[in-house]
């Protein structure tokens, strides 16, 4: 009984995560300013990550192993907010973006 339960929420947590990733897809797709699009995807990426990375650590065999699948999420939480900070700040620096609104097309 236990190995189903642990299933089912591994199963729930991977398609929250895909469910998340998709919506980082389409808001990627849908807005036309680039610093909004940098948000969707960083949020997206890092949100669906988590949800992963949770759902495999809760079927891990033995918690050392689920211990060891969040360093990968932690390397991803110091690098995200700054790859995406540095993305804008070269949008800005293009002249691509003023004011939250696209310049250039």
């Amino acid at each position: 009984m236990n190995e189903w339960i642990c299933f089912w929420v591994t199963a729930a947590a991977i398609a929250a995560a895909l469910a998340l990733a998709t919506a980082g897809v389409i808001g990627n797709c849908r807005f036309g300013s680039a610093v909004n699009r940098i948000h969707a995807a960083g949020i997206g990426d890092t949100m669906s990550f988590l949800l992963v990375t949770a759902g495999l650590a809760v079927s891990a065999p033995s918690a050392s192993v689920g211990a060891k699948l969040f360093l990968p999420l932690v390397f991803l939480w110091i690098t995200s907010p700054i790859s995406s900070h540095f993305l804008a700040l070269m949008e800005y620096r293009n002249g691509y973006v003023r004011c939250g609104r696209t310049a250039k097309n």
